[in-house]
């Protein structure tokens, strides 16, 4: 797995990406996915540049299977989302996702990042919140909240 930079050319494969896992249920976005709207707004983020970012995994074939989304929501403090398809879990994508996220915190001298999970996503949850006596680098529970979905009246 490889992890690098995102480009423009990128945009709309990762917006495939976030279409194909969010029939999951695990991310904040709901179906059905506009893929022309969400590769837009990838484009802005790109366009930003720093603090904001977006990085992209590539599997052996150079196919892009995930990606990392990372925003400057305060300033100095840094949140960030991300996909990985189904068949590319499990192989130390999301965690080199996520370390390319911290290192480029570091280096823009964000002074904390931070990572919004459904509490029912207990693979996010293990990849950024390693257990108590572990030596991997994770995130610290702040808050944690019980998922709650309103649906409008019809």
């Amino acid at each position: 797995m490889i992890v690098r930079r995102a480009r423009v050319a990128d945009v709309l494969d990762a917006a495939w990406t976030i279409a194909a896992v969010v029939e999951e249920d695990v991310l904040g976005t709901q179906p059905p996915v506009d893929l022309e709207a969400r590769a837009e707004r990838l484009r802005e983020l790109i366009a930003r540049g720093d603090p904001a970012g977006l990085w992209v995994l590539e599997d052996g074939k150079g196919r892009q299977v995930g990606h990392i989304a990372v925003e400057e929501t305060v300033s100095g403090v840094l949140t960030f989302g991300m996909a990985i398809l189904p068949e590319a879990r499990g192989q130390g994508g999301g965690r080199a996702l996520v370390g390319a996220a911290q290192t480029h915190a570091r280096a823009i001298g964000a002074h904390k990042i931070s990572i919004e999970v459904w509490i029912d996503n207990t693979a996010a949850i293990s990849l950024s919140m390693p257990p108590p006596g572990s030596r991997s680098k994770g995130f610290d529970a702040i808050t944690t909240a019980e998922r709650t979905v309103a649906s409008a009246a019809r």
